[in-house]
């Protein structure tokens, strides 16, 4: 049990040290160390103790909680963005597509993983929301707008906390487009707020494989000519 609860230990330093250095890179040094890191290394020196007295599940709350408030003071931007194959059974789970060119017809599908959202109290007792919409353009190499959307896609999410298992699955059909390279542009809207934050795909559509020509019918084999009725005459009577 002792060796259970010091490796416990052990997984929330890690994960303290985890959220410090992400705040680092969101930009927070300039606030200064005290200010930056104070809450969350509070919040893991309470985890580690609520570990260390077997409250592993206080601890993970506790955790959460610290890390759900200090995501939601991030800048809006977007940590995972990827083709996959099919509509994703959840959160981080989905199979990535592997390549970025699609037949003529075929539907582009988007797994993306916002962070930095804002909550506020949802109408539903005790809960918090969080809302965002999508815009989406279709460009050409040289940046040029060939189609566009403005809310295509609009979310909505309720939990009893900050949840960070956030994502979103966007389709876009491009029936019709000609074969060649494009960029999809996806723009995500706080709704609880004015952060925004986009990422782009690159694309191309190949063209179909030419369908060789078809070879001529093999000619009939000539019939043989008719031959005359052999008639048989009766012996001759002697």
């Amino acid at each position: 049990m002792a060796n259970g609860l010091q490796a416990g230990a052990r997984q929330f330093r890690k994960a303290a040290r985890s959220l410090l250095f992400a705040a680092s890179l969101a930009g927070m040094v300039g606030m200064g160390e005290s200010a930056m890191a104070g809450p969350l290394a509070d919040a893991a020196a309470q985890a580690e103790a609520q570990a260390a007295a077997g409250d592993a599940a206080g601890a993970r709350v506790t955790m959460e909680t610290a890390f759900g408030a200090f995501s939601a003071g991030l800048p809006m931007s977007i940590s995972r963005a990827t083709f996959v194959r099919a509509e994703p059974s959840g959160y981080a789970m989905y199979e990535p597509r592997g390549d970025s060119a699609f037949k003529p017809g075929e539907s582009l599908i988007s797994y993306i993983e916002p962070v930095g959202l804002s909550w506020a109290p949802a109408p539903e007792a005790g809960k918090l929301e969080t809302r965002f919409t999508v815009d989406f353009d279709i460009l050409d190499p040289k940046g040029t707008v060939l189609a566009g959307q403005k809310a295509f896609g609009d979310f909505r999410f309720v939990s009893y906390q900050r949840n960070q298992e956030i994502y979103a699955t966007l389709t876009i059909d491009v029936t019709g487009a000609p074969p060649g390279a494009y960029v999809l542009r996806f723009r995500f809207n706080d709704a609880k707020s004015d952060k925004t934050a986009s990422v782009e795909q690159p694309f191309t559509i190949v063209a179909p494989p030419e369908t060789p020509p078809a070879e001529p019918p093999a000619a009939a084999p000539a019939e043989p000519a008719a031959q005359p009725p052999v008639q048989a005459s009766p012996p001759a009577t002697p």
